[in-house]
């Protein structure tokens, strides 16, 4: 009979072995998915920040592209604002005429360096070409989006990101609690 006892009391060692080895896998295969899943939260963190980083370039560039290799025109500018007035106080230029506007734009431009610096605001106030792509795609077609456009989306992206994160976490602790 003690044979028998023994054989019974390893046979359960085994289940028990068997059950622990089966929810060991699980709980590596449900920890290599979170991994993942962070792995990819991180990577779209990167592309986010890449893609502020190229769009604030682009609005340097471009800022720095109207306002020192070209000189203002009466034409260009009747096209980008809606009045004179308009006009007048995008730039904090006192003038009387579009001419004299453009007169007083384009002094000014020949009086600074042209390593001067452009400022915040109007980097913020350029709209800019959006290029979204992906290091193995080709370009896709571009899209005109003002920066606090673009900025809000990112924000929305970062928003998504962070909840995920957060439930990544959550599943983590759950793991780790979980753990004998």
């Amino acid at each position: 009979m003690s044979i028998s006892k023994k054989q019974t009391l390893g046979d359960r060692i085994r289940t028990v072995a068997n059950q622990l080895r089966q929810e060991d896998d699980v709980q590596i295969k449900a920890t290599s998915r979170i991994l993942g899943a962070a792995a990819q939260l991180a990577q779209n963190h990167d592309r986010l920040i890449d893609e502020v980083v190229e769009m604030v370039e682009e609005d340097l560039d471009r800022v720095v592209e109207l306002s020192v290799s070209k000189p203002y025109t009466v034409e260009q500018l009747q096209q980008q604002f809606e009045s004179f007035s308009e006009a007048k106080a995008h730039f904090d230029v006192k003038a009387r005429s579009w001419d004299s506007l453009v007169n007083k734009l384009n002094d000014s431009i020949q009086s600074s360096s042209p390593s001067r610096a452009p400022t915040a605001e109007s980097a913020s106030s350029v709209s800019t070409q959006v290029s979204t792509h992906k290091k193995s795609e080709a370009r896709k077609p571009t899209v005109q989006v003002s920066v606090p456009q673009r900025l809000e989306g990112i924000e929305q992206e970062l928003q998504l990101m962070r909840a995920d994160m957060n439930r990544i976490a959550q599943l983590l602790e759950l793991l780790v609690a979980k753990q004998p």
